[in-house]
């Protein structure tokens, strides 16, 4: 369910599933409807385990500080179904998301798509009426049969894969690079980050297939640390970048600004601007993401770790940035997850957790959560917010994680302007 949606499809009489139903056949037919946006559009399309709202929101920033207009479509939402349409950073308005709609009904889609599909085609329909200069569309599940793998884009980027979605995408981390491979259009080249060897190899296969260059992290370019700052090489380009800082904490954010600089060079190429360093060097440092290591109020850490791979992060990270501090973690995650093991792997910092139950169909009990855990300090949490707020006062260090659908959840009732 993604919030103010439905409000949307009542206001005009538009009805879609609240399924997941992977393949194309039902959202292309929608599109050409439409006259197919996403064929008028210039896109950089992402799709992966962790790390595509990270790299997506580096690269929007650094297209950003080269003056170009971009538009991004990522999920799910924080706060609504407003953020998950973006145009220069600004949340698409009400009047445009009716406008949208309208194009929509009007087309007669009503009863054809799916509600994740439906926004896909919103989206595309909003970047074009825009105009904006490049579109950063984020796969919602997979790729290859995802509703996004509609697109023609100037280049694919995969920051990681790990296993997740198992029911739809298989068992395997093969069978999972199959899917986020998916992405890799004929020609167009790719940027990796680390992934798996077996992954590697049929990233490299389906590549090879469609003669799509390939541009990995490690290989092509890398990251140095040079004493406090990050320097970015790419000897094929010939460009060294020094003196890089960034506010997205954690070393696994390095990798993703690593990709979004290489992305950007092959989006200069086909817009034909020259790349600025300074540009750069600006877009880096002015990259902001709600839900990755975001301190939403003092000392309350909000992270939408969800799996075994993001926990793994999100655990270095706290080793990094609060290497001698007690933590105290706050939890509610999507039972589909493999709980036992991203609950491990907090374990190995914490003894402190809190458990919460919150809107989800897909939620996992709080009580379930309790019994599946470890910890030696462990309860169940019924008031989350005066919770946090009491830790906040008492200079508590606390990380609310598990699921980004809990942290939209919290988010609203926390910074509700008339909270009591």
């Amino acid at each position: 369910m993604i919030p103010l949606f439905d409000d949307y499809k009542k206001r005009w009489s538009l009805t879609s599933d609240d399924v997941i139903k992977p393949g194309l056949t039902a959202i292309e037919e929608a599109l050409a409807l439409v006259g197919n946006p996403e064929r008028k559009l210039q896109i950089v399309h992402l799709a992966g385990t962790n790390g595509k709202g990270s790299t997506l929101t580096f690269l929007e920033s650094i297209a950003h500080e080269h003056g170009l207009k971009v538009g991004k479509f990522m999920s799910p939402c924080i706060v609504d179904v407003h953020d998950q349409i973006q145009v220069t950073q600004q949340c698409i308005s009400q009047a445009e998301m009716d406008c949208v709609f309208q194009q929509m009904k009007h087309a007669g889609l009503s009863g054809k798509l799916t509600d994740f599909e439906l926004l896909t085609v919103a989206a595309f329909l909003h970047f074009v009426n825009c105009d904006v200069d490049i579109a950063l569309i984020e796969a919602g599940m997979g790729g290859l049969l995802d509703s996004t793998n509609v697109v023609l884009p100037i280049v694919s980027i995969i920051p990681s894969i790990a296993l997740e979605h198992t029911k739809f995408l298989g068992s395997t981390i093969e069978s999972i690079a199959q899917h986020k491979a998916g992405i890799i259009k004929p020609q167009r080249p790719v940027v990796i980050g680390e992934v798996p060897r077996e992954a590697k190899t049929v990233i490299e296969q389906v590549a090879h297939a469609n003669q799509a260059p390939i541009f990995a992290l490690n290989q092509q370019f890398t990251i140095e640390q040079k004493h406090h700052n990050e320097c970015y090489k790419n000897d094929d380009q010939h460009l060294y970048i020094t003196n890089l800082t960034r506010q997205m904490k954690g070393p696994h954010q390095a990798n993703n600004m690593a990709l979004a600089i290489t992305a950007f060079i092959e989006v200069a190429a086909v817009r034909n601007i020259a790349v600025d360093v300074e540009s750069i060097r600006r877009g880096i440092e002015g990259a902001r993401i709600l839900g990755r290591f975001e301190e939403v109020m003092p000392y309350i850490i909000f992270d939408g770790a969800h799996n075994p791979a993001s926990a793994e992060q999100l655990v270095a990270t706290i080793r990094q940035q609060y290497p001698n501090e007690s933590i105290t973690f706050v939890i509610g995650i999507l039972g589909d997850k493999d709980v036992k093991e991203v609950l491990q792997n907090f374990e190995q910092i914490s003894d402190q957790f809190y458990f919460v139950d919150f809107a989800n169909p897909r939620a996992m009990a709080a009580q379930e959560l309790l019994a599946i855990s470890n910890a030696q300090q462990k309860a169940i949490l019924s008031d989350t917010i005066s919770f946090l707020q009491q830790q906040s006062q008492k200079r508590c260090r606390t990380i609310v994680s598990g699921s980004l659908y809990l942290l939209t959840e919290v988010r609203r009732q926390l910074l509700a302007p008339n909270k009591k």
